[in-house]
Parts: structure tokens; C-alpha cells; sequence
């Protein structure tokens, strides 16, 4: 059995940041107190840094120059790794619409990236796959190819999900789109949690989609029709419905920082869940990429389609959204973590051993230094970074 104190740090737990030493073994946390004493353990000295639980990116369709439309294996291992080193120890790939057989290979790929052993896991983990399409309004599709887009069809997503072994955690859907809400209930009971967006659904259908159990709303206020006094729109439904929890890019790109207070404000703490929604470019330098049968162009940082389409996803990193969303609230990091830990956990469903540090929950770690960043990351209590 491997068995760890860490110790002498500040370690978040109930949302604030206390003196206190943590004992992982095997992988979990199983004690946490102010002093833990077990010769058998190896003990690692935090020096006075914090020590909170690592961020989950439930939206992401790649960095590190890899497309997850397009990655083999190895290639979300490389995802997996460049993740680690911005504090995020879990995500989900975001699949963008595709064909039937691109989606299947990139089920294939990932099934055989998780049928590794542990050891060859050298970064954050691969939590399952978000679709994120096919059943999208073509008004609203943003990067989505048009020619792919489908009414809504509960077995071609069952047939997907099959293939997945069940790791098919999330989907965006457009509730406007033929068939879509039908199929909601359908998708729930595969196991996987909806999020409604790309869509320019009036309130009434955006809130006949919450009733029958969307609890997400894809990147809020982008690719999205916006509130109109008279016509609330997808968007008045998500802000006000207590039950969906909002995804937000906080780039300062995708939402003006007072937008980002508006909706904080309006859905509280709880209800926000920070996204990158990342492509290939993130932590490379301007250039060419793709996102999957996309041509992306990336001038200073900001992603665009080569064809003038508009935004195509981002470059931002979860290290850099943490930093960017006390910037824009002036809110102290304990308000702001559970953005990126607690809150996509509890949305995908994973809130029963990731997104907390509490006995019971895998020891996925992320230690902040003196001005919150990234000093070091921890999967199943093993380094998996450690800036220089």
C-alpha cells in the first residue's frame, strides 16, 4: 500500500483554506486533520502553500497541438499533460460535430487511452467524452459544420454510448432542433448529463428542455440568443432557472468581465461551471490549426475560423481562467474554486470523489503559491507537475 501525509500547507476544505495535513493511500484521501502521524508514510512538505482540489475542464476540445476530432492515444496523453501543467487534473474531450465514423474513432481512441495501465498515465485524467452536436441549430452553430448537423436521434447517441462503454458524460443539444426534446429524457438515462445551447431557442422551449432534465448551459451568452425584454430567449431561461448550472469561457474574449459579474451575480457561486473550451492552440504560440474539419487562424491569442465564421473556440487554460475570474470579481480564490473544481463536478455527476478534498475522494491536488499559481499538480496523490 503507498501511503502519503501532505503537510505543513493550507489546505481548502469547506471552502476556506485551513492548517491542516492530509493521508492519502492508495490514491485516496482517507484522513485529513491538523496533525497526522504514520511512520510508514512518505511525507510531502507543502512549505506553506495551499493546497486545493484539482480543476475539472468539462469543455475542451484539445491544446498542446492535438484536435481531440482528430487524436489517437497518444495524443490525449499529450492533452493529459500539458492539462496537468495548469492545475487541471481531470476533463472531458469535447467532440465537435463530426461524422458518425470520426466520432466512433475518437470513442475508439479514448477507450484505448483509459485501457492503459496507470502508469503509463503521466498526467490528468480523461473523465469521458462530451458531445458537443450533432442535434445544434444551424443558426446558432457557430464552428459546427452545417452539412453534419441532425435532428435529434436517441440511437444514434445510444449507439455512441455503447461504443463508449458508458463514458459519454455530456452532450449539448439544441432544445429548438427537431426531436431534441423528446430525446432528453432518453439521454439522461444513458447516463449523460445535457447541456442546452447553439440555439436561439425562444424561453418557453428552452424551459420544456429544463423540465425534462437539461441541467447545463453551453458556453452562456456565446453562440446563444441573447435576453430581449419581451423574449427572455434560451439565455433569460438558463440565467433564471436555479437548476442549470451555467458554463462560462472567462477570457475576456468570449465575455465582457461585467458579463461575467452579471451572471455570477445572478446565478450565485453554486451555479457556474468555468470552461476553456480550448482548441489545439492552447499554450502554442499564433498560427494555424485546425478544430476538427475546421481551419482555425490564431492571431494574439484570440481563435478564429480561416473563413471569417467568427470565434472558434479559445486558447485559454484553467490555470489562466482562475487568475482571470478574480480579475474580473475581485473575489478571493475560496469563492472562486469551486468554479473549477465542485461546480462542473457536481454537473457531470462526479461530485461523489472529485471536485472536494474530503475522505473518501481521489487525492487529485493542485498547489497554489503566493500569487495563485500553478506551483505543482497531483493525480491519485502522484506529481504529475512541478513548475521549475
Amino acid at each position: 500500500m503507498s501511503k502519503k501525509i501532505f503537510y505543513n500547507g493550507l489546505v481548502y476544505a469547506n471552502h476556506r483554506f485551513s492548517p491542516l495535513s492530509v493521508l492519502v493511500e492508495d490514491g485516496e484521501i482517507t484522513r485529513i486533520g491538523e496533525w497526522i502521524a504514520d511512520p510508514r508514510a512518505e511525507r510531502i512538505d507543502l512549505k506553506g502553500l495551499r493546497l486545493a482540489p484539482g480543476f475539472l475542464d468539462i469543455h475542451t476540445h484539445g491544446a498542446a497541438g492535438v484536435d481531440v476530432n482528430s487524436a489517437d492515444p497518444e495524443g490525449y496523453e499529450t492533452i493529459c499533460r500539458f492539462m496537468a501543467s495548469q492545475g487541471t487534473t481531470g476533463w472531458l474531450g469535447s467532440v465537435l460535430t463530426d461524422t458518425r465514423e470520426q466520432t466512433m474513432a475518437c470513442i475508439r481512441a479514448y477507450s484505448t487511452w483509459k485501457s492503459w495501465e496507470t502508469e503509463a498515465h503521466q498526467g490528468a485524467i480523461m473523465m469521458g467524452i462530451h458531445l458537443e452536436g450533432p442535434f445544434l441549430a444551424s443558426d446558432y452553430k457557430g464552428a459546427m459544420p452545417e452539412h453534419l448537423l441532425q435532428k435529434g436521434n436517441a440511437d444514434l447517441i445510444r449507439a455512441y454510448q455503447e461504443a463508449a462503454g458508458g463514458d459519454i458524460r455530456y452532450i449539448t443539444v439544441s432544445p429548438e432542433v427537431e426531436g431534441v426534446l423528446e430525446s432528453i429524457p432518453s439521454f439522461k438515462e444513458m447516463g449523460i448529463q445535457v447541456a442546452i445551447g447553439h440555439s436561439g431557442a425562444d424561453y418557453d422551449t428552452a424551459m420544456a428542455a429544463i423540465e425534462k432534465g437539461a441541467r447545463g448551459a453551453t458556453h452562456t451568452g456565446n453562440a446563444m440568443k441573447m435576453l430581449h425584454q419581451h423574449f427572455p430567449a434560451i439565455w433569460g431561461a438558463v440565467l433564471e432557472d436555479d437548476r442549470v448550472c451555467c458554463e462560462v469561457i472567462c477570457d475576456g474574449r468570449h465575455l465582457h468581465p461585467a458579463t461575467v459579474r452579471l451572471i455570477l451575480k445572478t446565478k450565485g457561486l453554486d451555479k457556474v461551471a468555468a470552461i476553456t473550451d480550448s482548441i489545439m492552440a492552447a499554450g502554442l504560440p499564433d498560427g494555424n490549426y485546425k478544430l476538427g474539419v475546421n481551419d482555425v487562424v490564431v492571431k494574439d491569442g484570440d481563435a478564429q475560423l480561416a473563413d471569417g465564421g467568427g470565434r472558434a473556440g479559445s486558447t485559454l487554460t484553467t490555470g489562466r481562467a482562475f487568475l482571470k475570474l478574480m480579475e474580473f470579481t475581485g473575489k478571493s480564490p475560496e469563492e472562486i474554486l469551486p468554479l473549477l473544481t465542485e461546480n462542473p463536478a457536481r454537473l457531470i455527476g462526479e461530485d461523489h470523489r472529485r471536485g472536494f478534498i474530503r475522505e473518501g475522494y481521489r487525492a487529485d491536488f493542485v498547489l497554489l503559491d503566493e500569487k495563485n499559481r500553478i506551483a505543482a499538480t497531483y493525480v491519485g496523490g502522484r506529481k504529475v507537475y512541478q513548475r521549475d
